[in-house]
């Protein structure tokens, strides 16, 4: 069941969900800069963020000069009353003060509040951007990307890394700049008191740097990994919930909790390690800032008793020590939250660079009456240099019913990818009437062309929407016209509001059958000129499968249609039947023709027969 996890090729064409992992080198600095290219466009509103954020610290540090100043009063009239040289404490002088921090500290509140504000729109506005660019790079992204991937992954880059990205944009950014002016503004209030004292309590800082970038140096590759392997988790849960009536019948429970145990491992030993190193942080930085309130409290008295500084000057120094230590232990925290939005941020702009398909060539056409002939010619191709396709040769007239049939493996599914472009040749050409689809406008390409899949793809809305899908300018009587022509207009208006009956994937009670007519009403309402139907009654009842016959000849009626099919008893009427096996065509003709062959197709047909 793990499969996905495996990273193994398949043949058929993926239209769930959609993952990615990599194993790219982290690069700080790098990614560092490609965020710079999102925050340039709010320069101005940083700008103004800084303006508040220095506005609120300033405010804020004078606070702790001021009550220096009344503890010095304070400290000046006790000190008289005891000599009797005055009435004592001047209390309308301190009065003046409480008033004068009052003030200042609601105005560092009200700046504060807006800087918060500010950076909070900044931060949902860039991880909307984010969110905008992921999703437009997802319909770029060529399809064979999506078949080496795991599904977990991609949505945990848009969903768990950019909100890790976004939370700290919000806050550990707005932090990282009030820290900054603190320490500028608290450095310039201890000069102002103690140039001596000033100069020991700075003396701190080269040490905290060191350590912080030992532990940052140590802990960043834990962080990207514990990114990288939560995705595998998240990944791995939505493969076993989608598949839990599969695990659940072939007694997998244990396997299925085994691999997951061994997953989630992986991640518990990231994590801690992650959260082990980011951990010291916060304690080396408390003995650090200890050590220097020691340091400073014996230098203050000393300088007291040589009368050079005053007794509120010593009170206010050792605020002021306290104020510049927060933003060192503020920088640990910051640091790993850093850390693991630079890792999130890594992984998002890995997925943002990925190879885009091919882009049309510059005088690309359009088709507008397509005719429906195909011809291959000596098309080969493989996936990392394994061929699969060998010097493939055919030619189809408008409206033939090709018939494709081969062991699995053979190359059957890969034909139909190369006709829609999902991958482009490697040698050779194909061609609709006779323009090679290269030099066709890629959107042309796949609107000429219909698919009805094996793998019934239906999302969470309305059965009217779900059919309109094939064509979102149809009426609702076009739908129903479609409907009716795929035999399941009748089911429709079996089931609680009919058209406007709304389909849950996940928990709605209808059988495969039923949506793969629906699949197939959607392929009407298209209109395509040519149809590819892989597999399309390869897991529904003889009753369904009789419905979707008819249904499909009438769809296939005037078309030129591939069919891929293991069900043989199925294909009895096709024009031409293409026998594959290992990328080569070992056989064709119609049903007759090949069983009086006495070939490969026979042996293929006899066995499904033999009972």
């Amino acid at each position: 069941m793990n499969n996905k996890f495996q990273n193994k090729k398949t043949d058929k064409v993926r239209m769930g969900p959609m993952t990615f992992s990599s194993d790219k080198p982290k690069n700080f600095k790098e990614t560092i800069k490609k965020l710079g290219s999102y925050l340039k466009y709010y320069r101005l509103s940083i700008v103004i963020v800084i303006l508040f954020a220095f506005g609120s610290t300033a405010f804020s540090i004078v606070g702790p000069k001021l009550l220096g100043d009344a503890t010095t009063k304070i400290f000046e009239g006790l000190m008289s009353k005891i000599s009797n040289i005055n009435n004592g404490i001047d209390f309308t002088y301190i009065g003046k003060i409480l008033i004068i921090l009052t003030i200042l500290y609601i105005i560092s509140a009200i700046f504060s509040f807006v800087q918060g504000l500010i950076m909070a729109n900044i931060s949902q506005k860039i991880t909307y951007s984010i969110r905008r660019d992921i999703s437009l790079k997802i319909n770029k992204i060529p399809l064979k990307y999506y078949d080496k991937q795991t599904y977990g992954d991609i949505l945990s880059r848009v969903t768990n890394d950019v909100d890790t990205l976004g939370q700290t944009l919000s806050q550990s950014l707005s932090e990282t700049i009030s820290s900054i002016t603190l320490i500028i503004g608290v450095i310039i209030m201890m000069l102002s008191i103690s140039v001596k004292m000033t100069l020991i309590a700075l003396i701190v800082i080269p040490i905290s740097i060191f350590l912080l970038m030992f532990i940052v140096k140590k802990s960043q590759k834990y962080f990207k990994d514990n990114q990288e392997y939560l995705g595998d988790v998240n990944g791995y849960i939505e493969e076993m919930y989608g598949a839990h009536n599969i695990v659940k019948s072939f007694n997998k429970e244990t396997k299925s909790l085994s691999d997951f145990n061994e997953i989630n491992d992986k991640l518990y030993n990231a994590n801690w390690k992650a959260n082990f190193f980011s951990g010291m942080m916060m304690p080396t930085m408390n003995f650090i800032g200890n050590l220097g309130y020691v340091i400073i409290s014996i230098m203050g008295g000393w300088y007291v008793i040589q009368k050079e500084i005053k007794v509120g000057d010593v009170l206010a120094f050792i605020q002021y020590v306290r104020l510049y230590m927060q933003p060192l232990r503020q920088g640990a925290s910051i640091t790993t939250s850093l850390q693991g939005a630079v890792a999130a941020a890594e992984r998002i702009f890995e997925f943002l660079e990925e190879n885009n398909e091919v882009k049309d060539k510059d005088k690309a056409i359009t088709l507008d009456k397509v005719k429906g002939e195909v011809i291959f010619k000596n098309v080969s191709f493989g996936y990392d240099e394994k061929t699969i396709i060998n010097n493939f040769n055919i030619e189809i007239k408008p409206g033939q019913k090709v018939a494709i049939v081969g062991p699995t493996g053979a190359g059957k599914t890969t034909i139909v990818k190369l006709l829609m472009r999902f991958y482009d040749v490697n040698n050779g050409s194909i061609l609709i009437d006779n323009h090679d689809i290269r030099d066709l406008k890629r959107d042309n390409l796949r609107s000429i062309i219909g698919m009805v899949l094996q793998d019934t793809w239906l999302f969470n809305g309305t059965i009217m929407d779900n059919i309109r899908y094939g064509n979102l300018k149809a009426t609702d009587e076009e739908v129903i016209k479609a409907a009716a022509a795929a035999h399941v207009d009748h089911f429709i208006h079996t089931i609680p509001d009919g058209y406007n009956h709304t389909i849950n994937e996940e928990t709605d009670n209808i059988s495969q059958g039923e949506k793969q007519l629906l699949t197939i009403a959607r392929a009407f309402l298209a209109n395509p000129k040519i149809l590819i139907l892989d597999e399309a009654t390869s897991s529904v009842d003889t009753r369904t499968e009789v419905l979707i016959q008819k249904a499909m000849e009438k769809l296939m009626n005037n078309r030129t249609s591939f069919i891929i099919a293991h069900r043989l008893s199925t294909i009895k009427n096709a024009d031409i039947i293409l026998v594959l096996n290992n990328g080569d065509i070992v056989e064709q003709g119609n049903h007759e023709e090949l069983l009086e062959k006495n070939g490969f197709y026979a042996s293929l047909y006899k066995s499904q027969f033999e009972d």
